[in-house]
């Protein structure tokens, strides 16, 4: 993956995050109607059909729940200190990554498994999976998953976040028979252009504004702006009551019955 996301992929990113969800030629680009309310974005819709095929942007249980969620398509120096914060304060991420990014930075991947987290699958390549076969979708994902099994102690994936956030009907029909849990968001920002970083209040104000109960928080961890204000988006949420969570929290509790979760 270069280091730079092409014109295209930008532009597409730009609208999911700013506009109602769409659809954009084979596929839809994710997206929702973003509101100052601390409620669960609205996604029309979609919510009965990532259902059906049992993804994920939310936590609806309505606790006072947090899952940290990164991307990591390549490396601008951050992530380490990403990583002590979390370690710091005892909070369990996921980092979706492509092949560019295991391949550059096995030690940062390494650390992500051995300090508890979660590596996601982001393909390999980062292609558009709605152009895509299953046959073609399944070896980007395969590919991944072999290349973090090489260097880590997590030799199995099960969550995926589609690349640019481009999703239809097929891939998560696909993603499911594979079996993937399609991740998506509930709360993100312009927070990946590492030339117009905005400092650590801006995205600090972006979370504090957005957040809701069961937030899926999408961050880049390209982003200085991140890296600085991750620590203070921790202390500010625990002080509201928030509790942070990993995404095997939430899909076991969705799986198991209440009783038997709560033992």
């Amino acid at each position: 993956m270069r280091k730079r996301f092409s014109i295209c992929a930008v532009l597409v990113i730009l609208a999911s995050l700013c506009t109602p969800l769409s659809s954009l030629a084979s596929g839809y680009g994710w997206g929702y109607s973003k509101n100052e309310a601390h409620k669960i974005p609205d996604i029309g819709k979609y919510a009965s059909l990532l259902e059906k095929y049992n993804a994920y942007y939310a936590d609806s249980s309505g606790e006072k729940n947090v899952y940290v969620t990164f991307d990591n398509g390549y490396e601008q120096g951050y992530t380490a200190d990403i990583l002590d914060v979390l370690k710091k304060h005892q909070v369990p991420a996921t980092f979706f990554v492509t092949g560019h990014y295991v391949k550059e930075e096995p030690k940062l991947v390494k650390r992500m498994v051995r300090e508890g987290h979660i590596v996601g699958n982001h393909s390999y390549h980062h292609p558009d999976f709605t152009v895509m076969n299953k046959e073609n979708i399944k070896k980007e994902l395969e590919s991944l998953e072999e290349a973090v099994a090489a260097i880590s102690d997590q030799k199995d994936m099960k969550y995926l976040r589609p690349p640019r956030g481009m999703f239809n009907e097929d891939t998560l029909n696909w993603a499911n028979e594979l079996g993937y849990i399609h991740i998506f968001w509930s709360l993100a920002f312009k927070d990946w252009e590492t030339d117009k970083q905005k400092g650590w209040k801006y995205a600090f104000d972006q979370v504090k504004e957005q957040i809701h109960p069961g937030a899926i928080i999408l961050l880049h961890t390209v982003s200085s702006d991140n890296a600085k204000a991750l620590e203070k988006m921790i202390r500010a949420l625990q002080k509201q009551g928030y509790s942070f969570k990993s995404l095997d929290d939430l899909v076991l509790r969705n799986k198991l019955p209440e009783a038997i979760y709560g033992l």
